[in-house]
């Protein structure tokens, strides 16, 4: 294995969860219901690949390993198309019935029955670049304008993907927390409506659906899989995908619900230092990760209420092994199928790799020869130019 996978400083906060009612009640099973019915009803939907990376787990000695490849989703690159795009739906579908006083259908709004009436509400978010390609898609198909804020070092070519969709983007000189500042302040001030991934005090609907179309791929995974994972390796952001697999898996395999192991840059490490102090706290994000999607320094307090009770470990990740699993992913070194992932995407298989390293980590996750391992590739190539640079041995910045 690589050298630098075993000079990797990870960082280790175990905790005792409590497996309390947050995974059955902040997104219910009707929730996520509700939503694979109406995702899996999408023009082009179909189930993203389970790979079984058979000869990384030898390598490794575990086993098992199942990386879910979200590149191919929507054509969009990202699990982050389940979310946005349904939230939207349903921020769309609230509002319409408040002023045309009925119930209005999801399946109504899908096939452009309302149009019209959506080009009258003017959604926004914040975003590194997936959560608004999502939103923007799904205001392209609904009719609705779309407006994404997003910070100092969003990619141009992130920038640009959003904007082929039809958003209007605005950069801020911020980071990823002053960009949700700016967009919740510009949408009080205009009558905008927030499509965002993560809540605050007073603001629940839309990441609850944000995390209920996650479910889909969750539901996905659990459709292939004959056994439940032992281990499932989340990366963490504002934890509103770490959240929603892990109740969704919860929900579904009950006791025998895998460990649950929050992966996060060291450069922005919200929930590790929340489960540090045993309770949501926010850091400040001196310098960007390569990881952009991760690089949130504000939990989601809806997120943090299920994983307080459901994850058993944080790990917090070097930006020197980002890189080098790409690489690996995509050179297929140890004869498994070739994936091209994007950065954010193998945070969890980064830390897996590097934690083999260390015998005193390797046991105090519990790993060993029959641990079955569940990774969430959350994004392909996102970026080309970033992952031109990583596959020619750079480290991508």
């Amino acid at each position: 294995m690589h050298d630098e996978f075993a000079a990797a400083k990870i960082s280790h906060e175990a905790k005792m969860p409590s497996y309390g009612q947050a995974a059955y009640q902040v997104v219910s099973a009707q929730d996520f219901a509700n939503a694979c019915a109406e995702i899996s009803a999408w023009d082009g939907y179909c189930a993203t690949p389970l790979v079984n990376l058979v000869g990384l787990a030898n390598q490794l000695g575990v086993g098992r390993i199942d990386y879910k490849h979200e590149g191919p989703r929507f054509g969009l690159g990202s699990f982050k198309a389940l979310g946005g795009s349904y939230a939207a739906m349903r921020v769309l579908q609230r509002e319409l019935e408040k002023r045309l006083g009925h119930d209005v259908a999801l399946e109504d709004i899908r096939n452009g029955l309302y149009r019209d009436a959506c080009a009258q509400i003017t959604l926004v978010s914040a975003t590194d670049g997936n959560h608004g390609r999502s939103l923007a898609w799904g205001c392209q198909r609904f009719g609705a304008p779309c407006r994404i804020y997003i910070h100092a070092q969003v990619s141009q070519a992130r920038a640009q993907a959003m904007r082929d969709l039809g958003a209007e983007v605005i950069r801020i000189s911020g980071d990823y927390d002053a960009s949700v500042l700016q967009t919740k302040n510009d949408a009080n001030e205009n009558g905008w409506f927030v499509v965002s991934d993560t809540s605050w005090p007073g603001y629940s609907e839309p990441p609850r659906d944000v995390m209920a179309g996650y479910g889909v791929m969750t539901r996905e995974i659990s459709d292939v899989l004959e056994r439940a994972p032992t281990h499932v390796f989340l990366q963490g952001g504002v934890g509103g995908l770490a959240a929603s697999v892990a109740a969704g898996l919860r929900q579904h395999y009950g006791p025998d619900a895998p460990r649950v192991v929050i992966v996060e840059p060291e450069l922005a490490a919200c929930l590790f230092e929340s489960a540090k102090n045993g309770q949501a706290t926010n850091v400040s994000v001196v310098e960007e990760t390569i990881m952009a999607g991760l690089s949130c320094g504000e939990p989601s307090g809806m997120a943090w209420e299920i994983l307080s009770q459901e994850a058993t470990d944080f790990l917090t990740i070097p930006e020197s092994i980002v890189a080098p699993t790409i690489r690996l992913l995509a050179n297929a070194e140890f004869g498994d199928p070739a994936i091209e992932a994007g950065e954010s995407a193998v945070a969890g298989l980064a830390a897996l790799i590097a934690a083999r390293s260390s015998d005193v980590l390797w046991k105090n996750l519990g790993l060993d020869a029959t641990s079955r391992i569940l990774i969430i590739g959350s994004e392909g190539v996102t970026d080309a130019a970033i992952f031109a640079a990583i596959m020619k041995g750079s480290d991508g910045v």
